[in-house]
């Protein structure tokens, strides 16, 4: 059996610790032990680590031989701002999958209550991302950017210059989005529309950009779902 993977809050030289709601989880809900062992991800490594001390906030490890990984293809996922509830699945589901970081954006037809209220939401997602990341073993944690407007997705950081650049179109009826991911670099940045798709003006400004249309098919998906099954081609494309 797996051991559990936990992905270190402290990390000092042989030494880490896990600390807060995330050491209080371990140390009450799951009772461990002084002398127990768990993979863990110091965010460049994962290391074989074993508890030596237990406190209410606090769990501590040492940290003992490197463990081998896989490396994760680098997928970007920009993620257009839809209600709360369904975003959060699709952004767990997407992390379990291997999402290396997820851009939320504000579109034209994003809700604007949801839009002022997307950064207070910000620090709820990187909890998500942290419990996803450690319930499918991921070696390090995805980045959950601050949302950020449609205009400033291709500013320094948003998009990688030498990722392939793909937004999902309802609109587009030649090229899918199998077809757009062949021969794909290892950086890809997929950009998933809100709840009624991007606006006219919106697919313009992906074309002027450099972004590539590709259709799911022909039926019309929830925003949620579009983005976990293209999340799922484009990683199986790059692996």
């Amino acid at each position: 059996m797996s051991r559990r993977r936990w992905i270190a809050d402290e990390t000092n030289g042989n030494a880490a610790a896990l600390t807060g709601d995330h050491a209080v989880h371990l140390s009450r809900v799951l009772r461990a032990k002084v002398g127990q062992e768990f993979d863990i991800s110091t965010g460049t490594s994962v290391r074989r680590g074993t508890i030596t001390a237990i406190s209410d906030q606090r769990v501590e490890f040492a940290l003992g031989a490197e463990l081998s990984t896989t490396p994760a293809p680098r997928l970007t996922l920009a993620l257009a701002i839809f209600k709360f509830d369904r975003m959060e699945w699709a952004i767990e589901k997407c992390i379990e999958l291997g999402v290396t970081r997820i851009v939320p954006v504000i579109a034209r037809r994003t809700d604007p209550h949801l839009a002022r209220a997307a950064s207070k939401r910000r620090e709820r997602w990187q909890r998500l991302a942290l419990q996803a990341s450690e319930q499918s073993r991921r070696a390090a944690l995805p980045e959950i950017a601050a949302p950020i407007q449609l205009k400033d997705l291709g500013s320094a950081g948003a998009s990688p210059a030498a990722a392939r650049k793909i937004v999902l179109a309802e609109s587009e009826n030649e090229t899918f989005l199998r077809d757009a991911l062949h021969s794909c670099p290892y950086d890809i940045t997929l950009a998933i529309g809100p709840e009624g798709g991007w606006t006219s003006d919106e697919l313009k400004w992906f074309r002027d950009s450099g972004w590539t249309a590709a259709s799911l098919g022909d039926t019309i998906l929830r925003a949620e779902t579009a983005a976990i099954v293209a999340t799922g081609l484009a990683l199986d494309a790059l692996r």
